[in-house]
């Protein structure tokens, strides 16, 4: 089917172009007109989640839609409040604050309006402004920006410092900082995988044709993202998802489609010829890949919130538009350029025809190859043992939410939050909301939220008292609770862990009243309940998919067990050097990382869901060869020999370029580009050398033909092996 595919495209070339061009300048046209409207930085999860059940409450029958509030704060190190000067300032930041306008601001209030002394620090030096933004959640972050242009234009004025900390702020900072990071890791992962296809194809052209395919991809791909955002709101970080896979996988399957066609020609086939046979052998391998990735991101649609369902459907999109293109416009390409695939020959570099086992027969793979499973028992321990000892670090992960005290250093909200905390609490930003669904007025009722204020109060952890609001009707009342600390860290999470499992149940036994506890912090607990609910149902989804693949391409029960195994390994090693390095510090200073108190709770479920897919790639890219030569010899030795080093070039470049991409990224300034980037980039690395290079090898060396043992009650399988047999 993909080399019926290819060579349909090769002989229609110019219409398969004119198409993919065509296609790129709608999506180009989608992403202009309506991808800002597609995408929020608000954490969403099902409707089935307390703090989502708490907050609908609120909205239908106390406030309407929550107020966005913003707090400014100005602060002087030699002057009080009482001073006329420090009085001067504050109201001439308010007035040009509330001549916004009513499209940004809606309502503001400040410590002289009405000597309201809970908006000033104990020292006096301090005073907090609330301003209440107009619209909506996305609307506000966006219209937040003339907030804060007005707050550092006061703050640049003269001694007094002024910052604004804020939910919608905050969410302004994180595009802003996302986008720096998206175009730092542009600017450095393409020019690091051009490199890198330079030196694999010593041809300008040939190196270009996987880069631009990636950007195709990626183009359509945020085309695609711009119409689905308009039913489904998807999370601002789809960007960087799409972005960061489509360059990896848009080059990884290219690569292999263009040195396929460069060995096609160099045995003197025509171009056509040439397109379909890469077409029809490279292009199952890239097909079956592509299918295996999606089908393991789609693991993570499974779980109940947006962020990760946000991620899936980015993620998914790119790699099926790069397969698209990969199987339809490269193959046009391919044939309008023929020969021209190799001009402008760069000297002294090029590895050739990365996929000529014959002429590598005495190469470093081959030698590689020969050392491994001379010694397989001794070389699985000196590469495995090692691994597993790094793995055991990630039974030490502490999850959480990195929020706003980790942005990069000179952050408005970040300085805001400091401020805050030392002078007030960063808790008024986003309190805590305890719901309760009952009847005021009843005097059970209002015995109960008497000794939950009781109970609250008397906890260090909650300095400032709750305050208890009620709706007209009396059937509906709202205790608001600020919480000293990052929203979203550990310590907030088990302090409303603690309110809703011991301080409500012991408030309101027997209390006909249905108590519900919302707000940010509220909502990061519910996360991580759905994280830790949902993480087996993904895992086991993945890997039972994984092994039925991998049991019907290569009938054999031992190779999809020691594949699951293997990838487990991968993954597993790639979550303990992230303890290691973002939690205990190891090496930190020396990658430029920042530390980090926790790993946040999406990502092992994120890793584990794209290294899965990716690493399949790799796995049946070299295990069809090893399967192929196996049933040409009978001798498992030449085989696992043959397919090494008739794939291992390959492989080694496309990680090479992934680990670029994803190393890239990794250098941005958010401590969750850190952790995503690093963590993609050592597992693929690892897995493609370490364990492709030693451990699959050796592992089969011991096992012998026991590798394609099949039990006699699976024989009626049928054979869907990826790679053709060569004729």
């Amino acid at each position: 089917m993909t080399g019926f595919l290819a060579r349909i495209c090769g002989q229609r070339p110019w219409v398969t172009v004119g198409a993919w061009i065509v296609l790129v300048v709608i999506a180009g046209l989608l992403i202009q007109s309506l991808f800002a409207s597609a995408t929020t930085t608000e954490l969403v999860l099902s409707g089935s989640a307390e703090s989502a059940r708490a907050s609908q409450l609120l909205e239908d029958r106390l406030r309407g839609p929550e107020p966005l509030v913003e707090i400014v704060i100005v602060q002087s190190d030699s002057l009080t409040v009482d001073a006329p000067e420090f009085q001067a300032k504050v109201e001439s930041v308010f007035h040009e604050i509330m001549a916004l306008g009513g499209e940004t601001v809606v309502f503001g209030r400040n410590y002289y309006q009405e000597n309201d002394v809970t908006l000033v620090s104990a020292d006096r030096q301090t005073t907090i402004m609330e301003i209440v933004l107009a619209g909506t959640f996305d609307e506000a972050a966006v219209n937040v920006e003339h907030v804060i242009d007005v707050v550092k234009e006061a703050d640049a004025a003269n001694d007094f410092r002024v910052l604004v900390g804020g939910t919608a702020s905050i969410s302004f900072e994180t595009n802003e900082l996302s986008q720096h990071d998206l175009e730092q890791g542009e600017r450095f992962g393409l020019p690091v995988a051009l490199i890198i296809l330079l030196v694999l194809f010593g041809t300008v052209i040939a190196a270009l044709l996987p880069i631009g395919l990636a950007v195709f991809a990626i183009i359509v791909a945020l085309g695609l993202t711009a119409v689905i955002g308009q039913v489904f709101e998807l999370v601002f970080f789809v960007t960087m998802m799409i972005t960061m896979i489509g360059l990896a996988v848009g080059i990884d399957y290219s690569l292999l489609i263009v040195s396929r066609f460069r060995e096609e020609m160099n045995k003197g086939q025509d171009k056509l010829e040439a397109v379909e046979r890469a077409g029809d052998a490279a292009g199952r391998t890239v097909l079956f890949s592509g299918v295996t990735v999606v089908i393991a991101l789609c693991g993570m649609l499974i779980v109940p919130a947006s962020f990760f369902q946000s991620l899936a459907v980015g993620a998914i999109l790119v790699v099926i538009v790069a397969l698209a293109a990969t199987l339809t416009l490269l193959p046009a390409v391919l044939a309008l350029l023929g020969t021209g695939v190799n001009r402008l020959r760069i000297p002294f570099v090029g590895m050739g025809n990365l996929e000529s086992s014959e002429a590598n027969k005495e190469g470093f793979w081959e030698a590689t190859t020969r050392v491994v499973t001379r010694f397989p028992v001794i070389s699985i321990i000196v590469i495995g043992v090692p691994m597993l000892v790094v793995t055991f670090f990630y039974f030490q992960i502490e999850t959480g939410l990195n929020g706003v005290d980790t942005f990069p250093e000179g952050a408005q909200t970040r300085e805001a939050f400091f401020v805050l905390e030392e002078k007030f609490s960063f808790g008024l930003v986003n309190p805590t909301e305890i719901v309760i669904d009952g009847n005021v007025n009843d005097p059970q009722v209002q015995g109960a939220v008497a000794k939950l204020q009781e109970t609250l109060s008397n906890d260090p952890r909650f300095p400032i008292p709750p305050i208890l609001v009620s709706n007209p009707s009396g059937d509906l009342a709202l205790l608001t609770l600020p919480i000293p600390g990052e929203s979203s860290s550990r310590a907030n999470v088990d302090a409303v862990t603690d309110i809703r499992e011991q301080y409500i149940p012991a408030a309101f036994d027997g209390v006909q009243a249905d108590v519900y506890v919302g707000g940010v912090t509220a909502v990061a607990a519910d996360l991580f309940g759905v994280v830790d609910s949902y993480t087996p149902i993904v895992f086991a989804f993945v890997l039972g998919f994984s092994f039925i693949v991998l049991l019907l391409v290569f009938r054999s029960i031992v190779i999809p067990v020691k594949a699951v195994i293997m990838n487990l390994l991968s993954v597993g090693t790639a979550y303990g050097l992230m303890v290691l390095v973002f939690q205990k510090g190891v090496g930190t200073d020396l990658l430029g990382f920042q530390h980090a108190e926790v790993i946040d709770a999406w990502i092992p479920l994120f890793l584990f869901t794209i290294l899965f897919g990716l690493s399949m790639d790799y796995h049946v890219f070299l295990l069809s060869r090893i399967r192929e030569r196996y049933d040409q010899t009978g001798s498992n030795a030449e085989a696992v020999s043959y397919g090494l080093r008739s794939t291992a070039g390959i492989i080694t470049g496309a990680a090479l370029i992934m680990v670029a991409v994803f190393g890239a990224f990794a250098s941005g300034e958010t401590i969750i580009n850190q952790q995503v980037g690093f963590g993609l980039a050592v597992a693929v690395l690892l897995d493609a050398t370490l364990v492709r290079s030693v451990l699959v090898p050796a592992s089969m060396e011991v096992l012998g033909r026991g590798n394609w043992y099949l039990p006699s009650w699976l024989a009626w399988m049928p054979d869907l092996r990826v790679e053709p047999i060569e004729e």
